[in-house]
C-alpha cells in the first residue's frame, strides 16, 4: 500500500490552525520537523517549542488529489500557502526504518552501544544495549559520545556514580556495565526516569540503579559525577553539582558549546584541580578531579 505525502512550510501561518486544516482536508497524520537543522535544546517538561523554520508533513490516502488539498487549505486558512509539494510514499517496514541509521557504535576501550538484535564485532566487549526512545541519549550526539569515550577509558570499577540529567540513562547503565558498584540518576523529566529504568532492565543492571529525590541531593557524595546537560543549567547548578562529588572525586561536564567553555570552567574552578577540555565538533567536554 502507498500513501500521498504532502509537505508544507509553516511560514507565517498559525501552527495549530494549519494542523487542524490538514486534518480537516483528510490527513491521516501530521508531523512537524525542523526545516533548517536548527535543534531546540533542552525544553522544559511540558513545553513544545517549534523551530524557527518548521515543516509540516501530512500523510493522505494514496488517491488524494493535490489540488483538492491545496484548495481546502486555502479556504480554511484564507491566505496564500507557503511552499508545498506532494509525493507518493511507498510502503515499508516502518517499525524497522530507524535501524538504518542506528547501528553498533564503538566508544573505545571495548565500550559499545548497540541496538537490540545486533552484535558488535569485538570479543569481550562491554555492550550497552539501547534502542532510540523518547529520552535524550543514544550516543549519536557529540555530547553523549564525549561522556561515553571518557567512561570507556576511566577506572569505574567499584565506584559510586551519579548521572546528573540522566536522559535515557545511557551513562549510568554504561558505568554499571563497566563495573560501578551503584549508579544514581536524576532528571527533571519523568519520561527520562522511565526510560532510564527501562534501559537498565534491558541491560540487567536495574538492581544497581536508583533515582534519588532531586530535593535531597547532597546527603550522599559520589566518586564520579557525570553531568551531560547544557551550559545554562551547568552554570546555575555549579555549587550543587560540585557538592555531590566527593573530595578527590571525578567530575565530567558535557553539553557545552566551545564558546561557552570558558564560562563553565570559571564557575567550577574553585572546586576543581586543573580542568581538561576535550572537543568533538562544536561541543566540549570538561573533566577534573575535585580538590581534597
Amino acid at each position: 500500500m502507498s500513501w500521498s505525502q504532502f509537505r508544507i512550510e509553516l511560514g507565517q501561518l498559525d501552527p495549530e490552525q494549519l494542523e487542524s486544516a490538514l486534518f480537516d482536508a483528510g490527513a491521516l497524520s501530521v508531523t512537524l520537523t525542523d526545516a533548517q537543522d536548527t535543534p531546540v535544546l533542552e525544553p522544559a517538561p511540558g513545553e513544545t517549542p517549534l523551530w524557527p523554520s518548521t515543516r509540516f508533513t501530512a500523510l493522505f490516502p494514496e488517491n488524494v488529489n493535490e489540488q483538492s488539498v491545496v484548495d481546502a487549505l486555502q479556504a480554511r486558512l484564507d491566505s496564500a500557502l507557503p511552499a508545498h509539494s506532494m509525493e507518493t510514499l511507498e510502503d515499508r517496514a516502518w517499525e524497522r526504518e530507524w535501524m538504518k541509521d542506528f547501528h553498533p557504535m564503538d566508544f573505545g576501550h571495548g565500550l559499545w552501544v548497540c541496538p537490540h538484535g545486533q552484535d558488535v564485532p569485538e570479543d569481550n566487549a562491554t555492550v550497552v544495549y539501547l534502542d532510540p526512545g523518547l529520552a535524550f541519549g543514544t550516543g549519536t550526539h557529540e555530547t553523549t559520545a564525549l561522556c561515553l569515550e571518557w567512561l570507556g577509558g576511566a577506572q569505574v570499577e567499584g565506584k559510586q556514580v551519579m548521572d546528573f540529567g540522566c536522559g535515557s540513562g545511557i551513562l549510568a547503565v554504561a558505568a554499571l556495565k563497566l563495573g560501578a558498584t551503584s549508579a544514581h540518576g536524576v532528571d527533571i523529566d519523568p519520561q527520562a526516569l522511565e526510560a532510564s529504568l527501562d534501559n537498565a532492565q534491558r541491560n540487567g543492571v536495574e538492581d544497581s540503579l536508583s533515582f534519588p529525590d532531586p530535593n535531597q541531593l547532597g546527603t550522599q557524595k559520589y566518586d564520579i559525577v557525570l553531568a551531560n546537560i547544557l551550559a545554562g543549567p551547568l552554570l546555575e547548578m555549579a555549587d550543587q553539582i560540585l557538592g555531590i562529588c566527593r573530595p578527590g572525586g571525578e567530575l565530567v561536564l558535557s553539553g557545552i558549546l566551545a564558546e561557552q567553555s570558558a564560562m563553565v570552567q570559571e564557575a567550577y574552578a574553585h572546586g576543581c584541580k586543573k580542568i581538561a577540555e576535550t572537543h568533538k565538533g562544536d561541543w566540549v567536554r570538561l573533566c577534573c578531579t575535585l580538590k581534597q
